[in-house]
């Protein structure tokens, strides 16, 4: 999704929450990202959660997850950004229990009255009606058949999805009417649709990208506590190239000074489990995305915060940890991110990875049959 900013008209609006405060926690909650709740930048109340609901076996705090459902009355986003290369998406949830901490969706969860701290991943609202929803877009005259892509704010298999099956709901309806779809996951629940996958595949109308970060299983639980061990990943990018299923891999994001050495690893990785074609982001930290992250380095890297901090400045050209200008927002500006674009290019030909598939609308069918007037 496009960034409302780019909206505004007039100076841009530094972040800086209601209420002067400092991290309520000073230790890591177990399954968790996030180890406390910032104040949301537009409610003047903000109540210190600093409580977390029971300790596990091993006497470490945890946060259970909340379900709401979401009445939402529209499923298909529409964005008007030049740098994330599609124009529809479909979120079948609010929020995500894989509680990526770099995760630039969590101000999204603001728009609700929620924090984009522990409320992302521990409260998620649920779209139970996001395949009728969108039969009823795709059946109007008014839907132009495009590429959707699932997800733009949220992960489509993060661990609720196996239980309430949305996602497959809404795959359903887009293999019947043969709309093209495009998915991004960390998570090897995606295996469990490759019958709607192929289905779709066989009017090239699908591909999946699985979202790499680090091929460290002990960074991985840290930085992404809920998603598949990279390992799960790799097996899931196999299983999927022999269904003949388009798949690829997104190196995302790219953390300077923390993942960015792997990049050559993980696409040779990838490369040999079978990714057709491959993508990068640099990581974004808008609004309280930043103070979360930084507290997140404090509790886990200490002695390199400052140096990653320091990178991801010089990277953004202003001086801050953020830039949500476009054309750059992705990929960073300088020498740094002119280093990263060079190595991912050359270790992507190295592991003899292309680029992403031109998906087509040509099969696109409706069921309504128009009644001739003679």
């Amino acid at each position: 999704m496009a960034d409302r900013t780019q909206r505004r008209t007039g100076p841009k609006r530094k972040y800086k929450p209601v209420i002067e405060e400092t991290a309520q926690s000073h230790i890591p909650i177990h399954g968790r990202g996030a180890s406390w709740s910032p104040a949301n930048r537009f409610e003047k109340l903000h109540i210190a959660d600093v409580d977390v609901d029971l300790d596990d076996e091993q006497g470490r705090p945890q946060r259970t997850t909340q379900f709401f459902r979401d009445g939402s009355k529209t499923i298909i986003s529409h964005n008007n950004s030049p740098d994330v290369g599609f124009e529809t998406s479909l979120n079948p949830y609010r929020g995500c229990e894989h509680g990526c901490i770099y995760c630039y969706a969590r101000p999204t969860h603001e728009y609700l009255g929620f924090s984009a701290g522990l409320d992302f991943e521990s409260k998620i609202m649920v779209k139970t009606d996001a395949p009728e929803l969108l039969r009823a877009e795709l059946e109007s005259a008014r839907w132009k058949p495009q590429a959707l892509v699932m997800s733009g704010v949220t992960d489509p298999y993060q661990p609720i999805e196996k239980k309430l099956k949305i996602t497959r709901g809404c795959l359903e309806v887009l293999a019947k009417f043969r709309n093209p779809v495009a998915i991004i996951t960390k998570n090897r629940l995606v295996t469990r649709d490759v019958d709607l996958l192929r289905e779709l595949a066989r009017y090239n109308a699908a591909a999946v990208n699985i979202s790499v970060t680090s091929l460290d299983s002990k960074l991985q639980r840290v930085l992404e506590p809920r998603t598949s061990p990279p390992s799960a990943r790799l097996e899931t990018v196999a299983q999927l190239r022999s269904a003949g299923i388009p798949v690829g891999v997104m190196v995302a994001p790219i953390i300077p000074g923390l993942t960015d050495h792997e990049v050559p690893k993980i696409l040779e990785a990838c490369g040999k489990a079978g990714a057709q074609f491959a993508g990068y982001t640099i990581v974004r930290l808008p609004w309280a995305v930043a103070p979360l992250f930084e507290h997140w380095l404090e509790e886990h890297f200490p002695e390199r915060k400052e140096k990653i901090l320091g990178r991801i400045r010089h990277l953004r050209g202003n001086g801050k940890l953020n830039n949500s200008k476009w054309h750059t927002r992705m990929t960073g500006e300088g020498i740094f991110a002119e280093q990263i674009a060079s190595l991912f290019e050359v270790s992507r030909c190295r592991a003899g990875i292309g680029k992403r598939p031109q998906l087509s609308v040509a099969s696109f069918q409706r069921s309504t049959t128009q009644l001739n007037l003679w």
